[in-house]
């Protein structure tokens, strides 16, 4: 028999079967026989229900240091979320990964809102869950955030020094690439007249009694589509991430939640955070200068960057052969002992 169409069948056996499991668990991942999951709820103080998915080291005992994650921006917790939260409950944290306001299984309405506010509370308010779960060590709390929920993390640290260890990966500065564009490239001229057509669609929404919405990542692709635009739809519209509930995945954000972001710059005070941080981020990513500048505000021996040789941005997502989850588990175990 030919060993290498042996091996070929074998790992098409094995990725099917993961496929499956992954889809049979409405998650984008393979479930872990070595994690329960329990599903959990939490209100953050606008008064919205977070809906979240627990994730508790099988045999573990006593109360665990725990982290709280979210992103990326526009997925829901069966996605890239969820991969990080299963990885580091196997590793021996209790884990949350949660939908943010207005999206997935969380509550709130119009649907399909972002705000610099509000997601920055709901990490505060998976805080409050953590702090007061008898499974969960209240002393040694932290949170990941995933590309747009990275620069929410730096922001909720910022805030929350209950926090006190935060990790963001293939981080977004939301506020700076709404009012900037991407690599800064508008000015003032073209952000007023960014103003005027959001508001116009304000108008058009009140009018309707609906809210318009952005779309998802593009589909079909056009041919001169970017290569990052191109990793996008590599995981957002193909069974490698592709789920129901993700705005990225299917009709995307209400149009007008970029107008909260434009004048509100989230990391203002990025550089009195005194609780340690790691960011991480693929040496190939288009997004890469979002966390070498916000890196640079960052002040303390316990801040860190780390880049990673030759990933992109969505390499960062769940391709868990190039995610440094031995780094990210150190890090933990060191700040949140």
């Amino acid at each position: 028999m030919n060993t290498k169409i042996t091996i070929l069948t074998l790992f098409l056996t094995l990725f099917a079967m993961n496929m499956i499991q992954a889809q049979e668990n409405e998650k984008t991942f393979a479930p872990s026989d070595r994690v329960k999951v329990e599903r959990v709820q939490f209100k953050n103080r606008f008064g919205i229900t977070l809906a979240a998915d627990m994730y508790v080291p099988k045999n573990a005992e006593g109360r665990l240091p725990a982290i709280a994650i979210s992103g990326p921006f526009g997925a829901v917790k069966e996605q890239a979320s969820g991969l990080y939260a299963q990885t580091l409950a196997e590793r021996g944290f209790l884990t949350i990964a949660f939908d943010p306001s207005y999206t997935g299984e969380s509550s709130g309405e119009p649907r399909y809102v972002a705000s610099p506010d509000i997601n920055t509370e709901d990490f505060c308010a998976a805080v409050d869950f953590l702090s007061t779960c008898d499974k969960a060590d209240p002393e040694h709390i932290g949170i990941l955030g995933i590309c747009g929920w990275g620069g929410l993390a730096l922001n909720a640290a910022a805030i929350d020094t209950r926090i006190k260890a935060t990790v963001t990966s293939t981080m977004y500065d939301m506020s700076r690439v709404n009012a900037n564009g991407y690599f800064d490239s508008m000015d003032a001229d073209r952000r007023y007249a960014l103003r005027q057509q959001l508001n116009a669609q304000r108008t058009a929404d009140a009018r309707n009694g609906s809210y318009a919405l952005a779309g998802g990542v593009v589909d079909p692709l056009p041919d001169d589509a970017p290569q990052f635009v191109k990793d996008y739809h590599a995981y957002y519209k193909t069974p490698r991430g592709y789920h129901k509930r993700s705005l990225n995945s299917n009709s995307g954000w209400n149009v007008t939640s970029a107008l909260s972001f434009i004048n509100t710059p989230m990391l203002a005070y990025s550089d009195e955070i005194r609780s340690a941080v790691l960011m991480i981020h693929g040496e190939k990513a288009h997004s890469l200068y979002f966390s070498r500048d916000a890196f640079k505000r960052l002040t303390g021996d316990n801040k860190k960057l780390m880049i990673i040789p030759g990933a992109s941005h969505v390499d960062l997502y769940d391709r868990t052969d190039i995610i440094p989850f031995d780094k990210i588990e150190a890090f933990f175990r060191n700040y949140l002992k």
